[in-house]
């Protein structure tokens, strides 16, 4: 009974000291966190600012149109004899409205940039996860992790701290980037409170422990930086546009769609959707955490089973 009332402080006193140690690292150098800050808003303000897809759908493209359009009536219903002609300022008007429809009805949100800048929160949340586990390479160079390993501080501690301090990272970028997202235009649910932001906070929770864990076993054998960095950059670009961050899956070929429908940040970008933007489907949402928690499950017990065996070998 004593070894585990003094061994429980313990675990949580070396948990609580190694990420604020994790996190000090982490906002002693501004540069970096400005530098995750930046990207996904570069991609917002430029990609999902000059993407107004609303235009290709509007009267802008039958502006310049001859007074008289000829139509062949076969094309009539019901059909006629000979050329039709239809005033383009008649179908200019028909057309007035017609590119907000399109966009509601396939992006489920009258503007392009609501959808993409959800995805964005996304991709930050995957980034954040996966460079994670790239800092245990620095302390195995640096000896930290040696020392560590030496004192009396449960090798839980450093494996928790780090999937923790991935964590507490995700949830302050996104916040960060919802907040400048809402700036620039995001057009947020009327239904939108505090509870909306615990449900996105639970999601970026699930994704950010599977995702960071199995980075960290990834990389904690590792002795050179250039290893995870190589597999991180080779996994994002596939993570990322193979989802429905930029694009609704239904409309993607239906080869794709299986790869879609089995990659994590899909179903992560459609619950922070559910959550900011759309109109709140219950039993959609909770398919989306079910699927989310399935997947954090089974890759934090690999990922902390093989770190506790790298640490402890």
């Amino acid at each position: 009974m004593s070894v585990v009332g003094e061994s429980s402080p313990s675990l949580l006193r070396g948990l609580w000291a190694l990420t604020v140690r994790e996190l000090k690292k982490w906002l002693s150098d501004p540069v970096m966190v400005v530098m995750f800050v930046l990207q996904p808003l570069i991609w917002m303000g430029l990609l999902g600012k000059s993407m107004n897809i609303n235009a290709l759908f509007s009267s802008r493209g039958i502006s310049n149109m001859p007074a008289l359009i000829p139509v062949p009536g076969v094309y009539l219903v019901p059909p006629s004899q000979g050329i039709i002609y239809i005033n383009s300022t008649l179908l200019q008007q028909i057309f007035s409205n017609i590119g907000s429809e399109i966009v509601q009805n396939t992006f489920g949100v009258a503007d392009y940039f609501s959808y993409m800048a959800v995805g964005m929160i996304s991709m930050i949340v995957v980034m954040t996860s996966t460079f994670s586990g790239v800092s245990i390479v620095w302390d195995r160079r640096l000896g930290f992790l040696d020392k560590v390993l030496s004192t009396p501080v449960p090798r839980a501690s450093i494996i928790f701290s780090k999937i923790l301090n991935a964590f507490l990272r995700a949830v302050f970028q996104a916040t960060v980037i919802l907040a400048l997202a809402y700036m620039l235009g995001l057009r947020l649910n009327p239904n939108f409170t505090l509870i909306n932001m615990l449900g996105i906070y639970a999601a970026i929770f699930l994704v950010s422990v599977g995702l960071s864990s199995i980075f960290l076993a990834f990389s904690i054998r590792a002795t050179r930086m250039e290893r995870p960095m190589q597999f991180i950059n080779l996994i994002m670009m596939p993570l990322m546009f193979a989802s429905n961050t930029f694009f609704p899956v239904d409309l993607m070929p239906v080869w794709l769609q299986v790869i879609v429908r089995i990659n994590p940040l899909t179903y992560l970008t459609d619950a922070l959707r559910q959550l900011t933007i759309l109109q709140l489907d219950l039993i959609k949402l909770l398919w989306d955490f079910t699927c989310l928690a399935a997947f954090a499950t089974t890759l934090a017990v690999i990922g902390i089973v093989l770190s506790w065996r790298y640490l402890t070998a």
